[in-house]
């Protein structure tokens, strides 16, 4: 009988990290995860033949941000709090996301783009900063995504031209997976005029 009394205190301990690790399985597996979609399916880039060799930084994101939990705002509520999407993700944080998404655009445009971590002399550098990437709703039925980046191109360590890109687009539905959509295209059209305007800007060739 004590060594029963003895071994249920270990079977209720085994029993409840059972238990615990099915739910923690069970949530995961209900995760949405998400990111920009193909290149391939989205409307084609324009060749931009004045692109010259470009080396991309790493892209800035507030802390908020530089994670995969996807944010959205009510900005008919409280428009200062940024509130996280309980069953949806972005597979990597969207900063990242957006610098491959630009990368590939540039590549499709006839750029050549290279890591600023190459050290590649004589090359232009381009730094960007997010100081947007976000679902927002002005009514519970009704939200748009806002993408808003600051570009700095330097070359040989001198400040060339600096420019905010802002674009927002509806979303055709009032969900994560809304967002999502219009948060892409927010994403093209703002990478298809960051590489116009850096195809126009006066650098080595």
């Amino acid at each position: 009988m004590k060594k029963i009394s003895r071994a249920l205190p270990l079977v209720l301990v085994m029993l409840g990290s059972g238990l615990l690790g099915a739910c923690a399985t069970g949530q995961q597996a209900s995760l949405a995860f998400y990111d920009l979609g193909s290149t391939h399916t989205a409307r084609a880039v324009a060749p931009a033949a004045g692109l010259p060799p470009l080396a991309i930084a790493e892209i800035d994101a507030p802390a908020w941000l530089d994670s995969p939990i996807m944010y959205y705002r009510l900005s008919y509520a409280n428009d200062h709090e940024p509130r996280p999407y309980a069953g949806s993700r972005w597979n990597t944080p969207p900063a990242q996301l957006f610098a491959q998404r630009l990368k590939s655009r540039m590549g499709q445009a006839g750029g050549a783009v290279l890591s600023a971590s190459d050290g590649a002399t004589n090359v232009p550098v381009v730094r960007i900063e997010t100081d947007e990437f976000m679902q927002r709703f002005d009514s519970p039925g009704q939200s748009s995504a806002q993408v808003t980046m600051r570009v700095a191109v330097l070359n040989n360590r001198t400040l060339v031209a600096h420019r905010t890109f802002s674009k927002q687009v509806a979303a055709q539905s009032a969900d994560a997976a809304g967002g999502v959509r219009a948060l892409s295209e927010a994403s093209d059209a703002a990478i298809a005029e960051i590489i116009a305007w850096l195809a126009g800007l006066p650098l080595k060739k």
